[in-house]
């Protein structure tokens, strides 16, 4: 008797997201997953977003429109109604990469000892054009606790860990993601597909983007909370330089994103102290950064021009030698042929 797919849940919290969400929701959808529930959670969008959802509704478990109090609570709300076996969520203007699902599951499906499995995802601009790989390594608790991050977009965990771990904490609002995915992986076996499951697109209104300066702020408040989490004592014990350390290199790196050199330098130098190891990992946006507070911006600009070119090369490269090329600009392409 063949064996029933494994029930898959999937969320998408939206707020304003018109120009995005119709992609979104079509790559939640065209998977063909044959055991898939989908809920779009809303936050009383004024934007079209509404309108785009009822044509979709009679393929969705559920949706609704209603202010929400930010992003944790759009996700928890959708996370509560979730009867899965298996759950992720993706945001308005992110997209799953065809066959995700299938994949997920079947690994879910030969791996009971595993709660938590995470792919790589590939980075895209505004207009949907590839601009980076962002590929991970086999992580654990103490990892991620030191802020090696995972993307979320290709992240998913069991409802069962999700009940004994609780829903997501509303008081962090940018890494809202890490901090759940830190409590997790406290409990469980977590694991790392070498496959892109996800697209995220970095675009002038996204978080990542026009609120980076602020997720150092959250980082603090993880440390803060890891110091005193019972479950992590003994890595607090062994490694807080480290964990400290990863915080303040969140903030460093955010804070360079943000155009805000000073910080981003007053960060790393902290980094320096904690963990040297981890300060000259990043020399290279060290440097940048340096370039730009001291006034070099044309400088810093053309390296940093060159930087993003070859960084572009190299992901279509990779995407090509992944199988993935159909997500290789035509143009580009070309260029290697």
């Amino acid at each position: 008797m063949k064996e029933t797919p494994l029930l898959l849940s999937i969320i998408t919290p939206s707020y304003q997201q018109a120009v995005f969400l119709e992609e979104t929701i079509d790559s939640v959808l065209n998977q063909n997953y044959p055991n898939l529930e989908y809920w779009v959670m809303d936050g009383g969008s004024t934007d079209g977003s509404r309108e785009i959802i009822e044509r979709y509704q009679s393929r969705l478990a559920g949706w609704v429109s209603e202010p929400d109090a930010g992003q944790a609570d759009a996700i928890n709300k959708g996370l509560s109604r979730a009867r899965g076996d298996i759950i992720g969520w993706i945001n308005s203007d992110d997209a799953y990469l065809p066959g995700s699902f299938e994949q997920v599951a079947a690994y879910f499906q030969t791996h009971a000892d595993v709660g938590l499995v995470y792919g790589d995802v590939l980075a895209v601009d505004g207009a949907g054009q590839p601009i980076n790989l962002m590929t991970y390594d086999p992580y654990t608790v103490s990892d991620l606790l030191k802020f090696h991050m995972i993307g979320q977009s290709s992240v998913f965990f069991r409802r069962t860990l999700l009940e004994e771990c609780g829903l997501l904490d509303a008081q962090y609002h940018y890494l809202l993601d890490h901090q759940l995915w830190i409590r997790m992986a406290a409990r469980t076996k977590i694991a790392y597909v070498p496959a892109v499951w996800s697209m995220a697109r970095y675009h002038a209104d996204a978080k990542n983007i026009a609120a980076a300066a602020h997720f150092g702020r959250d980082a603090q408040r993880i440390v803060d909370w890891a110091a005193k989490e019972p479950l992590l004592q003994t890595i607090w014990q062994r490694q807080g330089k480290d964990i400290q350390a990863g915080a303040f290199w969140l903030d460093a790196f955010y804070q360079a994103d943000a155009g805000n050199p000073r910080q981003s330098l007053r960060a790393y130098g902290r980094v320096l102290r904690l963990s040297p190891a981890r300060f000259f990992k990043d020399w290279k946006k060290i440097l940048f950064t340096f370039l730009s507070w001291v006034g070099l911006k044309s400088i810093t600009y053309r390296l940093e021009k060159s930087y993003r070119k070859r960084q572009i090369l190299q992901t279509h490269a990779s995407l090509q030698s992944r199988g993935l090329a159909h997500l290789v600009p035509a143009q580009q392409e070309a260029s290697h042929d």
